[in-house]
C-alpha cells in the first residue's frame, strides 16, 4: 500500500450552526457541497483537502467547548503560507490562540480551539 495524501479530516461537532459560523465566518474557509446524508454536517475546501463537521448529540471526545488550548492533544494541523499573516488573522476575528513561534519540531505554530474544543495547528516551516 502507497499512500497518497490525507483526503480529509472529520470533526464531531455539538451545535453545527455554531461551528459553521466559526469555520466560515471566522476561519472563512470555502464550504462545499455536501451529499444528502441523513446526519447534519457540512464540508470545506482546504486547499486540495477538505475538513468535514459531522453533528452528533453525544460527542465522543473527553474535551468540552472552550476547553484551554493544548497544544499535546490530538489536533489537526493546517500548513499555512504566513506566520504573521496568520496571526494577524486570527488577533482581528477575535480567536483566541497561543504560539509556539520556536517549537522544537521545527515548525512555527499556533494553535487555537473551535467552539466544540477541537484543537487547529495553523504552521509553517
Amino acid at each position: 500500500m502507497k499512500l497518497a495524501e490525507i483526503h480529509h479530516v472529520s470533526l464531531v461537532v455539538h451545535d453545527l450552526e455554531k461551528t459553521k459560523a466559526f469555520y466560515s465566518g471566522k476561519l472563512q474557509l470555502p464550504e462545499l457541497k455536501r451529499p444528502p446524508f441523513n446526519f447534519p454536517g457540512a464540508w470545506y475546501a482546504i486547499g486540495e483537502q477538505q475538513l468535514h463537521l459531522i453533528e452528533a448529540d453525544t460527542v465522543t471526545q473527553q474535551r468540552k467547548p472552550n476547553d484551554r488550548i493544548n497544544s499535546r492533544q490530538e489536533h489537526v494541523a493546517f500548513r499555512v503560507e504566513s506566520y504573521e499573516d496568520t496571526l494577524v488573522f486570527l488577533q482581528q476575528q477575535d480567536v483566541p490562540f497561543i504560539e509556539k513561534k520556536n517549537s522544537k519540531s521545527g515548525f512555527r505554530q499556533i494553535f487555537c480551539n473551535d467552539p466544540d474544543g477541537n484543537t487547529l495547528e495553523f504552521m509553517t516551516l
